[in-house]
Protein backbone atom coordinates (compact mmCIF):
# COMPACT_ATOMS: atom_id res chain seq x y z
CA UNK A 1 0.00 0.00 0.00
CA UNK A 2 1.15 3.48 -0.84
CA UNK A 3 1.89 5.97 2.21
CA UNK A 4 1.69 9.77 1.57
CA UNK A 5 4.37 12.10 3.22
CA UNK A 6 3.50 13.41 6.18
CA UNK A 7 5.26 17.26 5.09
CA UNK A 8 3.03 17.33 1.91
CA UNK A 9 0.29 14.79 0.96
CA UNK A 10 0.09 14.08 -2.95
CA UNK A 11 -3.02 15.36 -4.35
CA UNK A 12 -5.40 14.31 -7.35
CA UNK A 13 -7.96 15.89 -8.97
CA UNK A 14 -11.29 13.67 -10.32
CA UNK A 15 -13.04 15.68 -13.19
CA UNK A 16 -16.56 13.66 -13.14
CA UNK A 17 -20.19 13.36 -12.43
CA UNK A 18 -21.92 12.97 -8.82
CA UNK A 19 -23.41 9.14 -8.32
CA UNK A 20 -26.05 10.10 -5.78
CA UNK A 21 -25.91 6.42 -4.97
CA UNK A 22 -22.48 7.06 -3.75
CA UNK A 23 -20.69 3.94 -5.76
CA UNK A 24 -19.73 5.42 -8.84
CA UNK A 25 -18.51 9.05 -9.92
CA UNK A 26 -16.51 11.61 -7.27
CA UNK A 27 -17.44 9.38 -4.63
CA UNK A 28 -15.70 6.16 -5.81
CA UNK A 29 -12.99 8.27 -6.67
CA UNK A 30 -12.27 10.15 -3.66
CA UNK A 31 -13.15 7.41 -1.45
CA UNK A 32 -10.19 5.53 -3.97
CA UNK A 33 -8.14 8.70 -3.47
CA UNK A 34 -8.22 8.72 0.58
CA UNK A 35 -7.31 4.52 0.38
CA UNK A 36 -3.90 5.30 -1.46
CA UNK A 37 -2.95 8.41 1.04
CA UNK A 38 -3.85 10.98 -1.61
CA UNK A 39 -5.82 14.10 -0.64
CA UNK A 40 -8.74 14.09 -3.30
CA UNK A 41 -9.98 17.28 -5.14
CA UNK A 42 -13.17 17.56 -7.86
CA UNK A 43 -14.22 19.64 -10.24
CA UNK A 44 -17.45 18.24 -10.97
CA UNK A 45 -18.94 18.13 -14.31
CA UNK A 46 -22.72 16.83 -13.40
CA UNK A 47 -25.17 15.78 -11.06
CA UNK A 48 -26.67 12.61 -11.20
CA UNK A 49 -29.43 10.90 -9.98
CA UNK A 50 -28.94 7.07 -9.61
CA UNK A 51 -28.82 4.14 -7.55
CA UNK A 52 -27.43 0.80 -8.07
CA UNK A 53 -30.04 0.01 -11.16
CA UNK A 54 -30.59 3.14 -12.73
CA UNK A 55 -29.78 6.49 -13.83
CA UNK A 56 -33.23 8.89 -14.29
CA UNK A 57 -32.11 12.49 -14.28
CA UNK A 58 -28.57 14.14 -15.37
CA UNK A 59 -27.97 17.72 -14.56
CA UNK A 60 -24.41 19.35 -16.55
CA UNK A 61 -22.42 21.76 -15.12
CA UNK A 62 -22.21 24.76 -16.57
CA UNK A 63 -18.61 24.60 -18.50
CA UNK A 64 -16.87 27.93 -17.28
CA UNK A 65 -18.22 26.09 -13.85
CA UNK A 66 -16.45 22.93 -14.27
CA UNK A 67 -12.94 24.92 -15.64
CA UNK A 68 -12.59 27.40 -12.69
CA UNK A 69 -13.28 24.05 -10.58
CA UNK A 70 -9.89 23.04 -11.94
CA UNK A 71 -7.64 26.07 -11.93
CA UNK A 72 -8.48 27.49 -8.42
CA UNK A 73 -7.04 23.91 -7.10
CA UNK A 74 -4.41 24.19 -9.36
CA UNK A 75 -3.63 28.00 -8.20
CA UNK A 76 -3.68 27.15 -4.48
CA UNK A 77 -3.07 23.86 -3.64
CA UNK A 78 -1.41 22.11 -6.70
CA UNK A 79 -2.67 18.78 -8.99
CA UNK A 80 0.11 16.27 -8.75
CA UNK A 81 -2.13 14.06 -11.19
CA UNK A 82 -5.80 13.97 -12.40
CA UNK A 83 -8.83 11.99 -14.15
CA UNK A 84 -11.59 12.51 -15.63
CA UNK A 85 -14.68 10.54 -15.68
CA UNK A 86 -18.60 11.64 -16.91
CA UNK A 87 -17.75 14.70 -18.97
CA UNK A 88 -21.15 14.09 -20.98
CA UNK A 89 -21.03 17.04 -23.43
CA UNK A 90 -18.21 17.72 -26.14
CA UNK A 91 -18.44 21.39 -24.57
CA UNK A 92 -17.10 20.08 -21.25
CA UNK A 93 -14.51 17.70 -22.98
CA UNK A 94 -13.16 20.30 -24.95
CA UNK A 95 -12.49 23.00 -22.28
CA UNK A 96 -11.31 20.41 -19.84
CA UNK A 97 -8.66 18.77 -22.57
CA UNK A 98 -7.43 22.51 -23.38
CA UNK A 99 -6.97 23.42 -19.27
CA UNK A 100 -5.42 20.25 -18.54
CA UNK A 101 -3.15 20.77 -21.84
CA UNK A 102 -2.89 24.13 -20.14
CA UNK A 103 -1.79 23.19 -16.60
CA UNK A 104 0.21 20.13 -17.76
CA UNK A 105 -0.20 17.44 -15.05
CA UNK A 106 -0.64 13.52 -15.56
CA UNK A 107 -3.96 12.68 -16.98
CA UNK A 108 -5.75 9.88 -16.78
CA UNK A 109 -8.75 9.11 -18.77
CA UNK A 110 -11.33 6.68 -18.42
CA UNK A 111 -14.02 7.44 -21.39
CA UNK A 112 -16.93 6.57 -19.72
CA UNK A 113 -20.31 6.25 -22.40
CA UNK A 114 -22.32 4.37 -20.85
CA UNK A 115 -23.62 3.66 -17.09
CA UNK A 116 -23.86 -0.36 -16.45
CA UNK A 117 -27.65 0.46 -16.19
CA UNK A 118 -27.44 1.47 -19.94
CA UNK A 119 -28.07 4.98 -19.29
CA UNK A 120 -25.96 7.27 -21.96
CA UNK A 121 -23.23 9.14 -19.93
CA UNK A 122 -21.90 10.92 -22.78
CA UNK A 123 -23.88 12.19 -25.62
CA UNK A 124 -23.34 10.84 -29.26
CA UNK A 125 -21.88 14.42 -30.28
CA UNK A 126 -19.56 14.28 -28.01
CA UNK A 127 -17.68 10.92 -28.93
CA UNK A 128 -15.46 12.59 -32.04
CA UNK A 129 -14.50 15.66 -29.14
CA UNK A 130 -13.19 12.69 -26.74
CA UNK A 131 -11.57 10.97 -29.65
CA UNK A 132 -9.93 14.05 -31.42
CA UNK A 133 -9.03 16.18 -28.46
CA UNK A 134 -9.06 14.83 -24.77
CA UNK A 135 -7.20 11.42 -26.02
CA UNK A 136 -3.89 13.13 -27.39
CA UNK A 137 -3.93 14.70 -23.67
CA UNK A 138 -3.78 11.81 -21.81
CA UNK A 139 -0.87 10.14 -19.79
CA UNK A 140 -3.01 6.90 -19.75
CA UNK A 141 -6.35 6.44 -21.11
CA UNK A 142 -8.46 3.37 -20.01
CA UNK A 143 -11.26 1.95 -22.01
CA UNK A 144 -13.23 -1.04 -21.04
CA UNK A 145 -14.50 -3.56 -24.25
CA UNK A 146 -17.34 -1.55 -25.33
CA UNK A 147 -15.79 1.94 -24.99
CA UNK A 148 -12.49 0.91 -26.89
CA UNK A 149 -15.24 -1.19 -29.76
CA UNK A 150 -16.94 2.65 -30.07
CA UNK A 151 -13.22 3.90 -30.72
CA UNK A 152 -11.49 1.99 -33.01
CA UNK A 153 -14.78 0.05 -34.21
CA UNK A 154 -14.02 -2.57 -34.59
CA UNK A 155 -15.26 -5.86 -32.57
CA UNK A 156 -13.12 -6.92 -29.76
CA UNK A 157 -13.54 -11.18 -28.63
CA UNK A 158 -10.16 -11.95 -27.24
CA UNK A 159 -7.22 -11.08 -26.42
CA UNK A 160 -5.59 -10.48 -29.79
CA UNK A 161 -8.00 -8.13 -30.10
CA UNK A 162 -7.52 -6.07 -27.14
CA UNK A 163 -4.18 -5.86 -28.07
CA UNK A 164 -4.49 -4.40 -31.23
CA UNK A 165 -7.51 -2.25 -30.03
CA UNK A 166 -4.41 -0.61 -27.36
CA UNK A 167 -2.07 0.00 -30.35
CA UNK A 168 -4.93 1.39 -32.39
CA UNK A 169 -6.30 3.65 -29.53
CA UNK A 170 -2.49 4.95 -28.66
CA UNK A 171 -2.16 6.18 -32.43
CA UNK A 172 -4.85 8.99 -31.22
CA UNK A 173 -2.18 10.45 -29.06
CA UNK A 174 -2.66 9.08 -25.46
CA UNK A 175 0.82 8.45 -23.99
CA UNK A 176 -0.34 4.52 -22.60
CA UNK A 177 -3.62 2.83 -23.02
CA UNK A 178 -4.91 0.02 -20.82
CA UNK A 179 -7.79 -2.16 -22.96
CA UNK A 180 -9.96 -3.67 -19.53
CA UNK A 181 -10.51 -7.15 -19.78
CA UNK A 182 -13.55 -7.53 -16.95
CA UNK A 183 -15.77 -8.02 -20.17
CA UNK A 184 -13.56 -10.32 -22.31
CA UNK A 185 -14.54 -13.94 -21.56
CA UNK A 186 -12.43 -16.31 -19.79
CA UNK A 187 -11.32 -17.52 -16.37
CA UNK A 188 -8.95 -14.45 -15.42
CA UNK A 189 -9.47 -11.01 -15.66
CA UNK A 190 -6.95 -9.57 -17.84
CA UNK A 191 -6.26 -5.70 -18.60
CA UNK A 192 -3.21 -5.14 -21.43
CA UNK A 193 -1.70 -1.85 -21.23
CA UNK A 194 0.21 -0.31 -24.61
CA UNK A 195 3.31 1.46 -22.81
CA UNK A 196 6.44 2.39 -24.96
CA UNK A 197 5.79 -0.17 -27.97
CA UNK A 198 5.08 -2.91 -25.63
CA UNK A 199 2.34 -4.88 -24.12
CA UNK A 200 2.24 -5.54 -19.78
CA UNK A 201 -0.71 -7.91 -19.25
CA UNK A 202 -2.50 -7.75 -15.39
CA UNK A 203 -4.13 -10.55 -14.39
CA UNK A 204 -6.87 -11.28 -11.49
CA UNK A 205 -9.36 -13.86 -10.96
CA UNK A 206 -12.33 -12.85 -13.00
CA UNK A 207 -14.65 -12.77 -9.49
CA UNK A 208 -18.43 -14.01 -9.67
CA UNK A 209 -19.34 -10.44 -8.26
CA UNK A 210 -22.40 -8.30 -8.91
CA UNK A 211 -20.65 -5.65 -6.45
CA UNK A 212 -18.99 -3.97 -9.49
CA UNK A 213 -20.61 -0.36 -9.86
CA UNK A 214 -17.72 2.28 -10.41
CA UNK A 215 -14.99 -0.37 -10.96
CA UNK A 216 -13.89 1.87 -13.51
CA UNK A 217 -14.10 4.62 -12.05
CA UNK A 218 -11.69 3.27 -9.14
CA UNK A 219 -9.32 1.89 -11.08
CA UNK A 220 -8.52 5.27 -13.05
CA UNK A 221 -8.63 6.90 -9.71
CA UNK A 222 -6.07 4.40 -8.50
CA UNK A 223 -4.10 4.81 -11.41
CA UNK A 224 -4.37 8.20 -10.71
CA UNK A 225 -3.42 8.45 -7.38
CA UNK A 226 -0.56 6.28 -7.96
CA UNK A 227 0.85 8.59 -10.63
CA UNK A 228 0.47 11.27 -7.99
CA UNK A 229 3.15 9.60 -5.80
CA UNK A 230 5.28 9.56 -8.73
CA UNK A 231 5.14 5.93 -9.58
CA UNK A 232 5.76 5.14 -13.17
CA UNK A 233 2.96 4.21 -15.60
CA UNK A 234 3.11 0.40 -15.48
CA UNK A 235 3.83 0.57 -11.50
CA UNK A 236 0.76 2.53 -11.17
CA UNK A 237 -1.41 0.11 -13.36
CA UNK A 238 -0.30 -2.55 -11.05
CA UNK A 239 -0.68 -1.14 -7.65
CA UNK A 240 -4.55 0.18 -9.01
CA UNK A 241 -5.27 -3.85 -10.30
CA UNK A 242 -4.35 -5.03 -6.93
CA UNK A 243 -6.92 -2.46 -5.40
CA UNK A 244 -9.79 -2.64 -7.78
CA UNK A 245 -9.80 -6.56 -6.91
CA UNK A 246 -10.08 -6.38 -3.30
CA UNK A 247 -12.44 -3.93 -4.12
CA UNK A 248 -14.53 -5.93 -6.26
CA UNK A 249 -14.20 -9.12 -3.82
CA UNK A 250 -15.33 -7.05 -0.83
CA UNK A 251 -17.58 -4.98 -2.50
CA UNK A 252 -20.95 -3.72 -0.53
CA UNK A 253 -24.03 -5.81 -1.03
CA UNK A 254 -26.54 -3.14 -1.23
CA UNK A 255 -29.19 -2.16 -3.26
CA UNK A 256 -31.22 -4.13 -5.90
CA UNK A 257 -28.53 -4.11 -8.88
CA UNK A 258 -24.71 -3.83 -9.10
CA UNK A 259 -23.48 -3.36 -5.72
CA UNK A 260 -20.90 -0.73 -5.38
CA UNK A 261 -17.06 -1.97 -5.21
CA UNK A 262 -15.56 -0.94 -1.80
CA UNK A 263 -11.68 0.97 -2.59
CA UNK A 264 -11.71 1.42 0.98
CA UNK A 265 -11.41 -2.41 2.17
CA UNK A 266 -7.52 -2.65 1.61
CA UNK A 267 -7.36 0.28 4.16
CA UNK A 268 -9.77 -1.01 7.06
CA UNK A 269 -8.13 -4.24 6.52
CA UNK A 270 -4.79 -2.81 7.81
CA UNK A 271 -6.85 -0.48 10.15
CA UNK A 272 -8.70 -3.72 12.25
CA UNK A 273 -5.41 -5.69 12.36
CA UNK A 274 -4.15 -3.43 15.80
CA UNK A 275 -7.77 -4.42 17.29
CA UNK A 276 -8.55 -7.83 17.29
CA UNK A 277 -4.78 -8.80 18.13
CA UNK A 278 -6.01 -7.13 21.36
CA UNK A 279 -8.87 -8.29 21.56
CA UNK A 280 -7.69 -12.30 20.99
CA UNK A 281 -4.78 -11.40 23.65
CA UNK A 282 -7.86 -10.53 25.92
CA UNK A 283 -9.83 -13.47 24.99
CA UNK A 284 -6.64 -16.07 25.65
CA UNK A 285 -6.58 -14.67 29.02
CA UNK A 286 -9.65 -15.16 29.92
CA UNK A 287 -9.41 -19.12 28.28
CA UNK A 288 -6.48 -19.75 30.79
CA UNK A 289 -8.82 -19.01 33.76
CA UNK A 290 -11.76 -21.25 32.03
CA UNK A 291 -11.65 -24.45 34.46
CA UNK A 292 -11.12 -27.49 32.60
CA UNK A 293 -10.64 -26.09 28.89
CA UNK A 294 -7.55 -28.25 28.88
CA UNK A 295 -9.81 -31.25 28.18
CA UNK A 296 -10.95 -29.93 24.72
CA UNK A 297 -7.69 -29.69 23.66
CA UNK A 298 -6.82 -32.57 20.72
CA UNK A 299 -3.77 -34.34 20.19
CA UNK A 300 -2.14 -32.16 17.47
CA UNK A 301 -2.80 -28.77 19.55
CA UNK A 302 -6.08 -26.19 19.89
CA UNK A 303 -5.83 -22.77 18.29
CA UNK A 304 -8.07 -19.82 17.67
CA UNK A 305 -8.11 -17.29 14.50
CA UNK A 306 -9.56 -13.59 14.45
CA UNK A 307 -10.04 -12.88 10.79
CA UNK A 308 -8.94 -8.64 10.56
CA UNK A 309 -11.82 -7.01 8.34
CA UNK A 310 -11.70 -8.18 4.25
CA UNK A 311 -9.06 -10.62 4.82
CA UNK A 312 -6.93 -12.26 1.74
CA UNK A 313 -4.76 -14.46 3.20
CA UNK A 314 -3.26 -16.07 6.64
CA UNK A 315 -1.45 -13.16 7.51
CA UNK A 316 -4.92 -11.37 7.79
CA UNK A 317 -5.89 -13.82 10.68
CA UNK A 318 -3.96 -13.55 13.97
CA UNK A 319 -4.01 -16.89 16.06
CA UNK A 320 -1.41 -18.86 18.51
CA UNK A 321 1.75 -19.58 16.93
CA UNK A 322 2.47 -23.40 17.93
CA UNK A 323 -0.99 -23.90 18.74
CA UNK A 324 -2.43 -23.89 22.19
CA UNK A 325 -0.83 -27.50 24.23
CA UNK A 326 -2.41 -29.29 27.32
CA UNK A 327 0.12 -29.23 30.00
CA UNK A 328 0.64 -31.84 32.78
CA UNK A 329 -0.65 -29.75 35.44
CA UNK A 330 -4.22 -30.34 33.38
CA UNK A 331 -3.85 -26.07 32.30
CA UNK A 332 -2.65 -24.61 28.87
CA UNK A 333 -0.07 -23.46 27.34
CA UNK A 334 -0.55 -20.52 24.88
CA UNK A 335 2.13 -18.25 23.37
CA UNK A 336 1.24 -14.49 22.09
CA UNK A 337 -1.14 -13.92 19.01
CA UNK A 338 0.63 -13.25 16.14
CA UNK A 339 -0.42 -12.65 12.70
CA UNK A 340 0.01 -16.19 10.49
CA UNK A 341 -0.26 -18.04 13.34
CA UNK A 342 -3.01 -20.73 11.78
CA UNK A 343 -2.73 -21.72 8.73
CA UNK A 344 -5.24 -24.51 9.35
CA UNK A 345 -7.72 -22.00 11.00
CA UNK A 346 -6.79 -19.29 8.25
CA UNK A 347 -7.40 -21.97 5.81
CA UNK A 348 -11.30 -23.32 7.23
CA UNK A 349 -12.36 -18.82 8.02
CA UNK A 350 -11.00 -18.14 4.29
CA UNK A 351 -13.47 -20.78 2.74
CA UNK A 352 -16.53 -19.93 4.98
CA UNK A 353 -16.00 -16.34 3.98
CA UNK A 354 -16.83 -17.16 0.70
CA UNK A 355 -19.96 -17.36 1.37
CA UNK A 356 -21.00 -15.99 4.89
CA UNK A 357 -18.33 -13.03 4.74
CA UNK A 358 -19.95 -12.21 8.33
CA UNK A 359 -18.17 -15.04 10.14
CA UNK A 360 -14.80 -13.94 11.56
CA UNK A 361 -13.76 -16.15 14.50
CA UNK A 362 -12.64 -20.02 14.62
CA UNK A 363 -11.67 -22.29 16.86
CA UNK A 364 -10.91 -26.46 16.72
CA UNK A 365 -11.08 -28.55 19.80
CA UNK A 366 -11.06 -32.47 20.43
CA UNK A 367 -14.03 -34.27 18.98
CA UNK A 368 -16.35 -36.08 21.56
CA UNK A 369 -19.65 -37.23 20.08
CA UNK A 370 -21.48 -36.08 23.43
CA UNK A 371 -20.36 -32.45 22.35
CA UNK A 372 -22.00 -32.64 19.14
CA UNK A 373 -25.14 -33.95 20.39
CA UNK A 374 -25.12 -31.31 22.65
CA UNK A 375 -24.25 -28.61 20.58
CA UNK A 376 -27.43 -30.01 18.12
CA UNK A 377 -30.34 -30.04 21.40
CA UNK A 378 -29.34 -26.56 22.12
CA UNK A 379 -30.38 -25.49 18.92
CA UNK A 380 -27.14 -24.76 17.11
CA UNK A 381 -26.45 -25.59 13.30
CA UNK A 382 -24.29 -27.99 13.12
CA UNK A 383 -22.83 -29.26 9.79
CA UNK A 384 -20.48 -32.04 8.83
CA UNK A 385 -17.94 -33.70 6.02
CA UNK A 386 -16.36 -37.20 5.53
CA UNK A 387 -12.89 -36.67 4.82
CA UNK A 388 -12.80 -40.63 3.66
CA UNK A 389 -14.64 -39.16 0.44
CA UNK A 390 -11.74 -36.70 -0.36
CA UNK A 391 -11.17 -36.73 -3.86
CA UNK A 392 -7.41 -38.42 -3.97
CA UNK A 393 -6.21 -35.59 -5.56
CA UNK A 394 -6.69 -33.09 -2.79
CA UNK A 395 -4.98 -35.89 0.18
CA UNK A 396 -1.39 -35.18 -1.20
CA UNK A 397 -2.38 -31.27 -1.56
CA UNK A 398 -1.45 -28.97 1.92
CA UNK A 399 -4.34 -27.65 3.05
CA UNK A 400 -6.50 -28.86 -0.06
CA UNK A 401 -9.15 -31.50 2.37
CA UNK A 402 -10.21 -27.89 4.25
CA UNK A 403 -12.03 -26.13 1.06
CA UNK A 404 -13.22 -29.27 0.16
CA UNK A 405 -14.95 -30.42 3.15
CA UNK A 406 -16.14 -26.52 3.96
CA UNK A 407 -17.85 -26.87 0.52
CA UNK A 408 -19.46 -29.96 0.93
CA UNK A 409 -20.29 -29.15 4.99
CA UNK A 410 -22.13 -25.51 3.68
CA UNK A 411 -23.33 -26.91 0.07
CA UNK A 412 -27.19 -26.94 1.51
CA UNK A 413 -27.01 -24.36 4.25
CA UNK A 414 -28.49 -21.26 4.23
CA UNK A 415 -27.33 -19.73 7.13
CA UNK A 416 -23.29 -20.24 8.62
CA UNK A 417 -22.87 -23.42 10.58
CA UNK A 418 -21.44 -22.64 14.16
CA UNK A 419 -19.84 -25.99 13.67
CA UNK A 420 -18.14 -28.04 11.46
CA UNK A 421 -16.83 -31.37 12.49
CA UNK A 422 -15.32 -34.39 10.73
CA UNK A 423 -14.89 -37.80 12.11
CA UNK A 424 -11.17 -38.16 10.72
CA UNK A 425 -8.99 -40.28 8.32
CA UNK A 426 -6.11 -42.75 7.77
CA UNK A 427 -3.68 -41.09 10.38
CA UNK A 428 -5.93 -37.90 10.49
CA UNK A 429 -7.66 -37.04 14.30
CA UNK A 430 -11.32 -36.22 14.28
CA UNK A 431 -11.89 -32.79 14.96
CA UNK A 432 -14.81 -30.29 15.65
CA UNK A 433 -14.41 -26.51 14.66
CA UNK A 434 -16.36 -23.65 16.39
CA UNK A 435 -17.15 -20.81 14.42
CA UNK A 436 -18.63 -17.52 15.65
CA UNK A 437 -18.86 -13.70 14.10
CA UNK A 438 -16.89 -12.22 16.86
CA UNK A 439 -15.00 -13.61 19.83
CA UNK A 440 -18.16 -12.83 21.86
CA UNK A 441 -20.04 -15.45 19.89
CA UNK A 442 -17.15 -17.65 20.44
CA UNK A 443 -17.02 -17.32 23.75
CA UNK A 444 -21.06 -18.37 24.36
CA UNK A 445 -20.91 -21.13 22.22
CA UNK A 446 -17.45 -22.65 23.91
CA UNK A 447 -19.51 -22.06 27.17
CA UNK A 448 -22.34 -24.40 26.13
CA UNK A 449 -19.65 -27.06 25.30
CA UNK A 450 -18.14 -26.70 28.20
CA UNK A 451 -21.57 -27.85 30.33
CA UNK A 452 -21.08 -31.32 29.02
CA UNK A 453 -17.23 -31.95 29.65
Amino acid sequence: MLIGRVDRMPVAITIAGSDSGGGAGIEADLKTFASMFVHGTVALTAVTAQNTFEVTKVHPIPVDIVIEQIEVVYRDIGIDAGKTGMLFSKDIISAVARTVDKLDFPLVVDPVMIAKSGAQLLRDDAINTLIDELIPVATVITPNRFEAERIVGFNIKNMADMERAAKEISRLGAEAVLVKGGHVFGDKSIDVLYYNGRFNKYEAPRLESKTTHGTGCSLSAAIAAGLAHGLGIEEAVGEAKKLITDAIRFGLRIGKGHGPVNPMAPLYRDASKVYVREELIRFVGWLRSLEGVSKLVPEVGMNIAYSALYPVEKYDFVAIPGRIRRLPTNGISVSTPEFGGSDHLARYLLALQKRFPEVRVAMNIKYEANIIDHLRYKGYRVSSYDRSKEPPTLKNMEGGTIGWGVQNAIKNLSEYPHVIYHLGDVGKEPMIVLFGRDLEDLRQLLMVVMEVI
